[in-house]
Parts: structure tokens; C-alpha cells; sequence
């Protein structure tokens, strides 16, 4: 007789719509169909070794159970979260001794979050993945190129998994409310609305739906009634996350090909994920001398002025100003040059050492120093008609034909009056 206490919890409705096969997978055809990867490992019954790469909701444990049951092997998850080299070698021991009770299957090793593990606990992997003692599949939100040590990376293909489609959200909403045995009181905007706040994840949305599964309002729900009853997913961003380096990316990008539209929906997805506005305007301020420079000298002073005033104001009021300044970037007219010269110009003075300026140019403050000939023959360049006297500034050995040509402006903006200069003091230097 099964007392109270022992009364078995609800599943949680993300658990009990798990797939139990592939033909029930909802998104990542790319991967599925009979001709891509995972369906040709499906359809050969033999898998290798995979870490499965995407965002969280996608299916990663789901597909891990589906290929071990296929594919008719044991399966073992742990995660690497909650678990430490002691539980690796217990789970590795469990497939050791399958293996050695003649069992022709072997085990599917699944390791959530594998990101999390250090290179002593991913290295300790690598020779029961080599012979074949269990098939490595692991699971990782983040980046493995970056996050997994070279060598269990090269013995694994990467499947990268995509968030879902809102088509597909809505196939997983309608499953869920079959499971349920009603649909969700919702009109149809806030239906809609649903399927955009879990944002890609599919087990969100099911967290979700469970929330909103005993609602027995008088009138559908409204989108805005919605939003007060659940919370939309928090945006993907975090600092140190693969989508945080591709957001600050997608931003810079954007502003170096004047797409203004794209820059501002890129700076609001960074504010979003919770970028501090501080740190968007210190990389404004980066971008303008990096990517416009001397085609619009006034872009550092836009850069310079928009951070002053954000600093003054405060949020929320400031980060207009944060929009601005991307505007003002993103539509002015381009040039790296200056940029491209500065490091040109580190690298000469790598190469050449410590060579000392021409004694012309080296004031003499001492009796010494004037006996030795320092700052002789010196000419004030504004004794001179148009300020300008053509002597030699680069020491000796990158003088006359060795004299380097660092900047190089463009033909932009103004640097095509910057160009105008150069050529007309270059003209007079050399006669």
C-alpha cells in the first residue's frame, strides 16, 4: 500500500514531452535528415564521438538519449556542473565493466556542460574516447574551439545546434496542450507573444506553459495580461559568453560598414543582455579612432562628448546618448589609416632599437652638450614661409631613400585635405 509520503512528484512538462525517438524532434533538420550528419550515423547504427554545440532548449539531452537508444547502446549521463573526477571515474569504470561482460553495444558517455571541466578532468577522457570504451557525446553552450582542450576536440565532430524557429515553438505549444488536454486561454496575440518571449528555447517555453496551465480567466489572456503572468527569458549576453564576443562583434562590424540600422539594433541587443553602458562607450570611443580616425576628426569629440553626457545624466535618460554617438559613427565617413600607421610605426621602433634623434634636434642644456654639437644647426620651422622648414626629423638611417611612408590617408573625407598637405611639404622636403 503506497503510503502519502511516497506519492510520486508530476513529471515536469518538459520531461514528459521528451522524445523518445528522432521522428519526434522538433528543429535541427540540419542535422537530422537521412542525407546530414546525425541522420547518416542514425541510418549506419554506429556513432563516434560529438559535442553538440547551441544554445540552451535546444535539444542537446534529447538527442543524446535518442542516439544511445537507437543505436541500441548504454547511456550514462553526468553532469559537469555537480560532478568532479571521482564521479568521471566511477562512470568510466561502469563502461569498462560493460564492455569486459561482452556486451557488443558500447556505452554513450553523455557530459553535460563540458565546457565546465579543466583539462586534467577532459585529458582523463581521452584514452577510454580512443579505444572506444564509450562514445563521447558532450553537450556545451559555449564556443568548444575555445572551451575544450585540443585534443578531445580533434576526436569529435562539432553539431551545432540552432535555436528554435517560432514555427517550431508553436509545433511544441501545440504538443504541450495536447499533453495538457486543453490549450492555453490565450487570444491570439498573446499567443504569438508566448512563442517570442521564450526566445529560441524550447524548454522555456514549457516552463511556461506549465505556469500558465491552471489559468481559468474570464476573457483570454492579452499580451500585456501575459507579461504580468510570466517573465520573458533573460536575453543571451552574459560577459565572457560566446554570444556576448558575437554581439560586441556584430556591433563593431556594423558601425565600420555604416549600417547605422543594424548598429542601433545591435547597441539595444547589448543594453538588453545587460552590457554596461559604460563599457559600450569606452569601445565607441575605441571605434572612432579605429574605424573613422582623421576622415572626421570631430568623431573622438562626439565620442568624448556622448560619454560626458551620459556620466552627467545617468540612466535612464542618458543612454540616448549612447545612440547617438553610434549614429554619428556609424554614418561618418571611414578611414583606419591613422590607425594602420600607429602600429606600422611600433613595429619600426621594435626593429630599430634605440637609435638616438639627429643631435639637430636634441636641445642643449649643458656646456657639454653644446661642445659636442647637440641641437646645431636647428631651424625654427616658424621662422620659415608657411611654417615650414624641410629639415630632417627621422634619424640617420631612416632618412633620404630609406624614409618610412607610415600614413597613408585615404582619399575620405578629410583626409583628402590631409593628402593636399602632405603632398604639398613632401614636394618641398625633397627640393
Amino acid at each position: 500500500m503506497t503510503s502519502l509520503f511516497e506519492t510520486a512528484a508530476p513529471r515536469p512538462l518538459a520531461e514528459a514531452l521528451r522524445p523518445g525517438k528522432v521522428e519526434d524532434v522538433i528543429g535541427q533538420t540540419h542535422l537530422l535528415a537521412p542525407d546530414r550528419p546525425i541522420g547518416r550515423m542514425l541510418a549506419s547504427g554506429r556513432l563516434s564521438s560529438m559535442i553538440f554545440w547551441g544554445p540552451p532548449g535546444t535539444g542537446k539531452t534529447t538527442l543524446a538519449r535518442i542516439l544511445a537508444s537507437s543505436s541500441g547502446m548504454a547511456f550514462e549521463q553526468i553532469s559537469a556542473v555537480m560532478s568532479g573526477m571521482p564521479d568521471l571515474k566511477k562512470a568510466l569504470a561502469k563502461a569498462q565493466a560493460h564492455r569486459q561482460q561482452g556486451h557488443e553495444k558500447g556505452m554513450v558517455l553523455f557530459v553535460d556542460e563540458i565546457h565546465r571541466w579543466n583539462k586534467a578532468q577532459q585529458d582523463a577522457l581521452l584514452p577510454f574516447v580512443e579505444d572506444g570504451t564509450v562514445v563521447l557525446i558532450g553537450a556545451t553552450t559555449e564556443n568548444p574551439s575555445f572551451e575544450l582542450n585540443r585534443a578531445l576536440a580533434s576526436r569529435a565532430q562539432v553539431m551545432v545546434l540552432q535555436r528554435l524557429e517560432v514555427e517550431d515553438l508553436s509545433t511544441l505549444l501545440t504538443r504541450a496542450e495536447a499533453h495538457l488536454g486543453r490549450e492555453l486561454p490565450l487570444a491570439p496575440e498573446a499567443r504569438d507573444e508566448l512563442l517570442r518571449m521564450a526566445d529560441g528555447d524550447g524548454r522555456y517555453l514549457l516552463v511556461m506553459v506549465e505556469a500558465l496551465s491552471d489559468l481559468a480567466p474570464e476573457a483570454p489572456v492579452t499580451p500585456e495580461q501575459l507579461h504580468t503572468l510570466v517573465q520573458r527569458k533573460a536575453h543571451a549576453g552574459d560577459k565572457g559568453s560566446d554570444i556576448h564576443h558575437a554581439l560586441l562583434s556584430a556591433f563593431q562590424k556594423s558601425i565600420r560598414g555604416s549600417d547605422v540600422q543594424a548598429a542601433l539594433y545591435w547597441l539595444a541587443r547589448l543594453l538588453k543582455s545587460g552590457e554596461p553602458p559604460r563599457a559600450i562607450l569606452r569601445r565607441l570611443m575605441v571605434m572612432a579612432t579605429e574605424e573613422v580616425g582623421l576622415a572626421d576628426p570631430r568623431a573622438i569629440e562626439q565620442a568624448a562628448a556622448c560619454a560626458a553626457a551620459f556620466e552627467r545624466v545617468g540612466e535612464p535618460e542618458g543612454l540616448p546618448a549612447l545612440a547617438q554617438c553610434v549614429g554619428y559613427l556609424a554614418t561618418a565617413i571611414k578611414s583606419n589609416a591613422i590607425y594602420k600607421a600607429f602600429y606600422a610605426a611600433m613595429d619600426l621602433a621594435e626593429i630599430h632599437g634605440s637609435i638616438l634623434p639627429p643631435k639637430h634636434l636634441i636641445n642643449a642644456p649643458t656646456a657639454l652638450m653644446k661642445a659636442q654639437g647637440f641641437k646645431d644647426g636647428y631651424q625654427y620651422d616658424h621662422d620659415f614661409p608657411h611654417a615650414f622648414s624641410g629639415q630632417q626629423f627621422f634619424p640617420d638611417t631612416l632618412s633620404g631613400p630609406n624614409r618610412p611612408e607610415l600614413y597613408r590617408p585615404n582619399e575620405r573625407g578629410y583626409e583628402r585635405d590631409i593628402i593636399k598637405r602632405l603632398s604639398w611639404w613632401d614636394q618641398r622636403r625633397q627640393s
